[in-house]
């Protein structure tokens, strides 16, 4: 989907809603062309003497049932199509997120935080302004500007109306000229806006970073910068549409000056009456505003073009992990065999592999466990297996099917993956623990809790379960936010289990309570650990020893030992300081 067809397709589904809108606006525009003729035809009873002042009231009646009417009518328009756009404000943010889900890491990677909000909030709203307040004054416009000109040829003079108007043949040619000068200085304003949401987000990020440092005097004038280039971006682009703007209404007021002494000669002469000079100044008037609105819904629009060309491009993204059109819904649930084969993989724009002919088979039931340097492809190896990315026909076997013929959401259902940072929502412990199912009894997530050695401590908060724990989990201790992330995957109960180094923060003692709770749930389940704490992995099936993306060891931890290799020498490190040193 690109930006257009989501414009296009919202506006198509919302049609009869449009036209009822629009209808209104135009019924309000014509009618309130009636009212310069009728006070024309006022002023003339009035200056032939025909009429007095009690001969005034059905105009006045007619006057105020115009205004009431085109006030009712202009009312329900504007309401129909403002609200309309404001749907299209909801409907695109949805839409904008669904895109967020379905793409890969590397796209994130690309693109900062700031930049994608930017999107969500300012390149949204210009678009939205563009169909509602542009559908508004443009209707308006349009319409006010055919009604004025009929009345004044129908009902004043032809040749006053064709003279008058030859000015506004100008307009075009500014609008041609104009409107992408207003539109290139739109979507800098809009980079400008990215910039700094970029700048506060990793600001307010990193905010202890920059207290633990006494940096604020720093991050304030950066901060500043980003502001500075918004205001310059902003004051270039307002200087440019306020000439842009006053340009239109300047031809207008060269028809009136034309009209002014034309029109006046032919009053004067008795061609037309006064009150027929009057309605033609009147009905002038009503051509400055329709002129300005043009004006304004340019601008608009070269302001939402801008954003659309923004919004087509991330809407335009691909993922590059997806459901292909043969993939098939499996019949029988993923039962925890992991068979990896000859397993290479290289990032993109990478200059060597990640991951080189790594084979190694995990049953149901089974655990693994991974043991390496940093940068050896432990985690490279679990996203792979969570299809994060895709790896190589053939290379990685669920239950005996490629993983490229399983369905996503099939392969990710069936893992319960805690990763490095043990990512926490802003919400709930009870939400967070129970995120895998919305409707999960409060029952499961005590037990889940417990299993992970989270329970005694959320207890002993003032709201228990129901505490909110900020974003990123930032009132938890970096124990208990991997021991909640913990408990969230053990809630999951899906047939694979992957703890990606997730104990680092927990003391030795808690470790081996949640490995022996982890051991009575999971029974007869496949798990897969990757740890830098060894003592977590001596009772596990296999552990592999990676480095620089190749199995160097293999075997279980008490053969390792007897190897006297990589793995042996990091036991003997770790047991010279205690147990408690991580190898990183």
């Amino acid at each position: 989907m690109n930006a257009g067809r989501l414009v296009l397709g919202y506006l198509r589904s919302h049609m009869w809603l449009y036209i009822i809108g629009i209808l209104s606006i135009i019924a309000s525009t014509f009618v309130q062309s009636l009212f310069p003729l009728i006070l024309g035809e006022a002023t003339d009873k009035l200056k032939n003497g025909h009429i007095g002042v009690i001969g005034l009231a059905p105009y006045v009646w007619e006057l105020i049932g115009i205004a009431i009417f085109s006030a009712v009518m202009v009312g329900i328009g504007r309401y129909i199509v403002q609200r309309s756009g404001r749907e299209f404000e909801w409907y695109a943010r949805k839409s904008l997120f669904s895109k967020w889900e379905t793409l890969t890491p590397s796209y994130f990677q690309r693109r900062s935080v700031g930049e994608l909000i930017s999107h969500a909030l300012s390149d949204v709203q210009a678009v939205r302004d563009s169909i509602s307040m542009g559908v508004n004054q443009t209707t308006n416009a349009v319409f006010s500007m055919l009604a004025t000109i009929y009345m004044m040829i129908r009902f004043v003079d032809a040749k006053l109306t064709i003279i008058s108007i030859l000015p506004l043949i100008v307009v075009p040619f500014i609008i041609v000229y104009w409107g992408p000068k207003v539109r290139n200085l739109s979507r800098k304003v809009q980079e400008a806006l990215s910039a700094m949401s970029q700048r506060v987000e990793e600001s307010i990020g990193g905010i202890r970073v920059v207290k633990a440092f006494a940096n604020e005097e720093v991050e304030n004038v950066r901060f500043q910068a980003s502001v500075d280039n918004i205001v310059d971006a902003q004051l270039r682009m307002v200087r440019m549409s306020s000439l842009f703007q006053s340009l239109i209404p300047l031809m207008g007021s060269f028809s009136y000056l034309i009209a002014l002494g034309y029109g006046g000669t032919l009053a004067m002469d008795g061609r037309i009456s006064l009150g027929r000079f009057v309605s033609f100044s009147l009905y002038l008037g009503m051509l400055i505003m329709p002129l300005q609105q043009v004006g304004n819904v340019i601008n608009t629009a070269q302001r939402a073009t801008a954003s659309l060309v923004r919004l087509g491009n991330l809407l335009a993204e691909e993922p590059e992990v997806k459901d292909d059109e043969e993939t098939v819904v499996h019949t029988e649930p993923f039962r925890g065999d992991v068979n990896i084969k000859n397993l290479s993989f290289t990032y993109p724009n990478a200059n060597r592999p990640a991951l080189s002919n790594i084979t190694v088979h995990v049953k149901p039931g089974k655990t693994l466990g991974i043991v390496g340097r940093t940068g050896s492809g432990k985690t490279t190896l679990v996203n792979l297996l969570v299809r994060a990315y895709n790896s190589s026909p053939g290379a990685i076997m669920l239950d005996g099917v490629d993983i490229l013929d399983w369905r996503l959401a099939e392969v990710r259902e069936g893992v319960a993956y805690v990763p490095q940072d043990g990512f926490l929502f802003s919400s709930t412990l009870e939400e967070n623990i129970g995120f895998s199912d919305e409707e999960m009894p409060k029952a499961d997530v005590i037990q889940a809790a417990k299993d992970a050695e989270i329970y005694d401590n959320i207890i002993e908060f003032p709201h228990g379960f129901d505490t909110e724990i900020g974003e990123r989990g930032v009132t938890l201790s970096g124990g208990q936010r991997q021991r909640t992330a913990i408990a969230r995957a053990l809630a999951k109960r899906a047939p694979l289990l992957i703890l990606d180094d997730s104990l680092s923060a927990v003391d030795t003692k808690t470790e081996e309570a949640i490995l022996q709770h982890w051991r009575r749930i999971r029974k007869g389940k496949t798990a897969i650990i990757i740890a830098h704490r060894l003592s977590a992995l001596k009772d596990v099936d296999e552990i592999i020893v990676l480095d620089d993306g190749v199995i160097v060891e293999r075997g279980t931890h008490a053969s390792l030992l007897k190897q006297g290799g990589t793995y042996a020498a990091l036991y003997q490190m770790q047991q010279m300081d205690g147990g408690e040193q991580h190898v990183r």
